[in-house]
């Protein structure tokens, strides 16, 4: 796959994102994409992408067999119990 290409911006402000890039990316039609304006650089990616992204960030600090959706539900129902 090609890490770069030249493109033009058509008069609407629109460009093409070419499809390798699409398929190397996992951006479908109808996707919703996430625009980024980093170090002088226009960064493209999916919401999907950046969960992904956060998800293996915050693994770091879990340990293997943690459940934080677990733990959440259980404050949660405990809470209830308390109301």
């Amino acid at each position: 796959m090609d890490t770069e290409a030249r493109l033009r911006v058509n008069e609407n402000g629109r460009v093409v994102i070419p499809a390798s890039f699409r398929k190397a990316l996992g951006i479908n039609a109808g996707d919703e994409v996430v625009l980024r304006i980093e170090d002088d650089e226009l960064r493209i990616t999916t919401l999907k992408r950046r969960v992904e992204r956060a998800q293996r960030r915050i693994r770091r600090y879990i340990k293997p067999g943690r459940s934080l959706a677990d733990e959440l539900i259980a404050e949660r129902r405990e809470a209830a119990k308390r109301e």
